[in-house]
């Protein structure tokens, strides 16, 4: 994975903090960090940086279909066979997934929180046998995923359920995917590794598969409402840069940090 970008952490805004630390600590293996009474830290790894904040906001409404905003934010896990153990104890502790999928540089879970946000959890695959088309282009796909095979390679395994995940990718819904891929080409210095997807755009540094995914799916037609329910901001580290807050064309909050800081 690469250095030169990451995505840090996400800040979700949600109506009932209880309902939200229970689902990602308890049911997805989330540690507490920090917790206050209308705030909570956490991290994937004990001890690690904290990687999801949830900010309690009891009036705030949430968005609408029409809206642009996040589609999912997809955690990175260390390889198959931690992704397996992950899904099993997953399973056991009741987390409901709304799809798999092999992509054929990753193999991926999908689910949503209790407020409808959706996650990704994902191991790549060697970056040799990422497919590709006849021009060079990255071709990633969606295909039937073997759960079995899957939860297998994950037996035996007794690390934290998360231990050595990172954020690996935020997917967003856009009203316009070429305005936004222009905006995060500038803004991020990314480039641009798969058009040929419909209604969509996946863009990396480093020769990554995907730092970020943008979609036109379901044709949203608005802008994220400031101080609605979900993302309230994405941080990305990006090397040899300032600090930086920025709002979207679509009105989503980025944060960028110096990678190390």
């Amino acid at each position: 994975m690469s250095t030169g970008l990451q995505l840090r952490s996400i800040t979700l805004r949600v109506p009932d903090l209880a309902r939200s630390l229970g689902f990602y600590a308890d049911r997805l293996g989330f540690t507490v960090q920090s917790h206050s009474t209308v705030r909570v830290e956490l991290a994937a790894d004990p001890g690690g940086p904290a990687g999801v904040v949830l900010e309690e906001d009891r009036p705030a409404a949430p968005a609408s279909g029409d809206n642009a905003g996040l589609f999912h934010a997809a955690l990175l896990l260390p390889n198959r066979a931690a992704l397996g153990a992950w899904l099993s104890r997953a399973a056991e502790a009741g987390v409901e997934f709304d799809g798999f999928a092999d992509h054929g540089v990753s193999d991926a879970l999908y689910l949503a929180d209790p407020d409808g946000n959706g996650l990704e959890f994902y191991a790549d695959r060697p970056r040799e046998t990422w497919p590709r088309a006849a021009d060079g282009e990255l071709a990633m796909h969606t295909r039937t995923l073997d759960l079995r095979k899957l939860v297998a390679e994950g037996t035996g395994i007794t690390n934290a359920p998360l231990s050595g995940a990172r954020w690996g990718h935020l997917h967003l819904r856009v009203t316009d995917l070429d305005r936004s891929e222009a905006f995060y080409r500038a803004t991020l210095g990314m480039e641009t590794m798969q058009r040929s997807f419909p209604g969509a755009r996946f863009l990396a540094a480093d020769g990554y598969h995907h730092h970020l995914g943008l979609n036109t799916w379901g044709q949203p037609r608005l802008p994220r409402p400031p101080g609605a329910l979900g993302l309230a901001n994405a941080v990305f580290a990006k090397r040899g840069t300032a600090p930086a807050d920025l709002t979207d064309p679509d009105g989503i909050g980025i944060r960028i940090e110096p990678v190390g800081d």
